[in-house]
């Protein structure tokens, strides 16, 4: 794919001031932004990043992170010394909510508007299960991920996996009593109401998941562990 044109790019990557005033929230977006504080998700994002060898990527690397949401992975990126950092999310509203140097830019992952081979390591964290469709949807979004990658490049992948740990969460956050004494359990309940046919697809298809991520890239560490499924692949 070639490189978007100059007026394309600019489109995409807007200016996103005033935006989160002007875009009202949908329920989903309102249940995510108030399920942790910038402050806890930045932490939750430094803690996998370090698990997943963030500490042995050269700082100088190019790094972008698809469905990034309000990016407070970038801000965990920042505080580990990255600054060529770019993000990629659906949502305009979510995007404005990021306050920091990275370029963001507004677009459906499945079609990046980003250059062959200009990115040294793409992440993405909670954004596939979101993907209409399995396992067609999942393969355009890594077609495309090897795509931009270097051919050194690597991609991090942490998302939703059947445990009994995330069974049990779902659980918890499913009675009445204790999503009023925790907001956070409340949060949960709705954002998975409103995921929930893309939400259970992903569950329901691990090794799909799994055949299509190794289709297009070698895995160099792969684990699941508190109802994640964490995987850092190489280009093939």
């Amino acid at each position: 794919m070639p490189t978007p044109s100059a007026e394309v790019a600019t489109a995409a990557r807007t200016s996103y001031q005033d935006l989160s005033a002007r875009v009202a929230l949908d329920p989903w977006e309102e249940a995510y932004l108030r399920f942790e504080t910038p402050e806890q998700e930045i932490q939750k994002f430094l803690g996998r990043l370090r698990k997943l060898g963030a500490a042995d990527w050269p700082r100088d690397s190019r790094i972008l992170e698809i469905f990034s949401g309000r990016g407070n992975a970038l801000r965990a990126l920042e505080r580990l010394g990255f600054a060529k950092l770019q993000c990629a999310d659906l949502s305009p509203r979510l995007l404005a909510e990021y306050r920091g140097a990275a370029n963001r830019v507004a677009c459906d992952c499945r079609r990046l508007p980003f250059a062959d081979h200009c990115q040294d390591i793409v992440i993405v964290q909670g954004g596939l299960h979101h993907l209409p469709e399995l396992p067609g949807d999942l393969e355009e979004t890594l077609a495309e991920v090897q795509r931009v990658l270097a051919k050194a490049g690597r991609i991090v992948i942490v998302e939703p996996w059947r445990t009994g740990f995330l069974n049990l969460a779902h659980f918890i956050s499913e009675n009445a009593l204790m999503r009023r004494a925790w907001g956070k359990l409340d949060a949960l309940a709705v954002m998975t109401h409103y995921e929930r046919t893309t939400y259970e697809q992903w569950l329901s298809q691990p090794k799909a998941i799994q055949e299509v991520a190794r289709a297009h890239f070698k895995p160099i560490r792969e684990f699941v562990a508190w109802g994640k499924w964490n995987f850092v692949g190489a280009p093939l």
